[in-house]
């Protein structure tokens, strides 16, 4: 069995995480047990939710444990297999973990699936045809619901969820408009992913300017947003909702490092009679083939052109992950191990 690289949470973070936090060992891989399959990964998923989960404090999931690879998507291939359903060579998708191996117990639901590479790269099972494409299925299809013509605003728009977001909304008759940090990623947002605008929250330094910035892109009002950051940028999508409007939240990040998050106006929940509703997609698994589905159709027809950051090497994932909670990346960020 090969050596094995991984990385853990050596420390949990007071305010701001650093890369004092983690640590990188080597570790012997375990002989496989029957059921057992044996994976080599290709990509490490990092997604902002692992911030929380480094605290020790109550969230939406357990805490990270001290001392204990950090959790995380993979895909990458089978190396060796005691399971009929596997066999080296198969592509797959897991919570390996970061780390260069994991073994899977392929008897349990759902650890581990096959996955076809010929339409669909096979990082983008980590991103827009994985977990973040999935959360971005379920908060615009069953939260916020877009009717043809109506306005949807998504934060973090050049994100591996929030293109997504806007990509389901198109296809769905609905205005998309995007919110981003930079010119870049905002000609990216308009030029590539077909949204219909889309705002430089940098070049707004508070909510009434970005508000006012909200209003020309979004003439009839917002009727739906997608949350995935928080602070000024929901005060200013708050100041323009319509009534009846709907609010999916699905991320924080304004407030991961553990600092309040205040609303400077809770009162147009009730004024504008506002649905707003928080989510975790792993809650939600009856509808990962549905929604799996049609995002694998929209990468695969070029309707969703996703974009992805990728670090090289295992030992450069604590850097690239605290510069995504940064906003450094551009699209999903990624790091590949072989």
């Amino acid at each position: 069995m090969p050596q094995n690289h991984l990385i853990v949470l050596d420390s949990r973070p007071q305010g701001e995480a650093s890369t004092a936090n983690f640590k990188l060992v080597a570790a012997d891989t375990p002989p496989l047990q029957d059921g057992q399959v044996l994976v080599r990964h290709h990509y490490l998923s990092l997604d902002p939710y692992m911030r929380g989960r480094m605290n020790e404090g109550k969230s939406y999931a357990q805490p990270q444990p001290l001392g204990a690879v950090m959790i995380g998507g993979t895909v990458g291939e089978v190396v060796e297999s005691r399971h009929p359903r596997f066999a080296p060579g198969d592509k797959v998708v897991g919570m390996g973990g970061w780390q260069e191996y994991s073994v899977a117990d392929a008897n349990q639901p759902g650890l581990l699936r096959k996955v076809d590479t010929t339409h669909v790269p096979l990082s983008h099972y980590l991103g827009a045809v994985g977990m973040p494409g999935v959360t971005a299925w379920y908060g615009l299809c069953k939260i916020i619901d877009p009717q043809p013509g109506q306005t949807v605003v998504v934060s973090a728009a050049s994100g591996a969820v929030g293109s997504a977001v806007g990509a389901l909304a198109k296809a769905r008759g609905a205005r998309a408009v995007g919110i981003a940090g930079g010119a870049d990623k905002c000609r990216y947002v308009t030029e590539e992913l077909g949204f219909d605008a889309c705002i430089d929250y940098k070049a707004h330094p508070d909510a009434a300017s970005l508000g006012k910035a909200l209003k020309q892109a979004c003439p009839q009002g917002i009727d739906g947003y997608f949350e995935n950051v928080g602070g000024r940028i929901l005060d200013a999508v708050m100041l323009r909702m319509n009534a009846f409007g709907r609010i999916a939240m699905c991320g924080m990040i304004a407030g991961y490092d553990g600092q309040p998050i205040p609303m400077a106006y809770p009162q147009l929940i009730l004024v504008s009679r506002l649905r707003v509703e928080g989510f975790i997609v792993s809650e939600h698994m009856e509808v990962w083939p549905e929604a799996l589905q049609e995002l694998g159709k929209l990468v695969g027809s070029g309707a969703l052109r996703p974009r992805e950051s990728v670090a090289q090497g295992l030992a450069a994932a604590p850097e690239a992950f605290l510069g995504l909670l940064k906003g450094h990346n551009f699209g999903k960020q990624l790091v590949k191990l072989v």
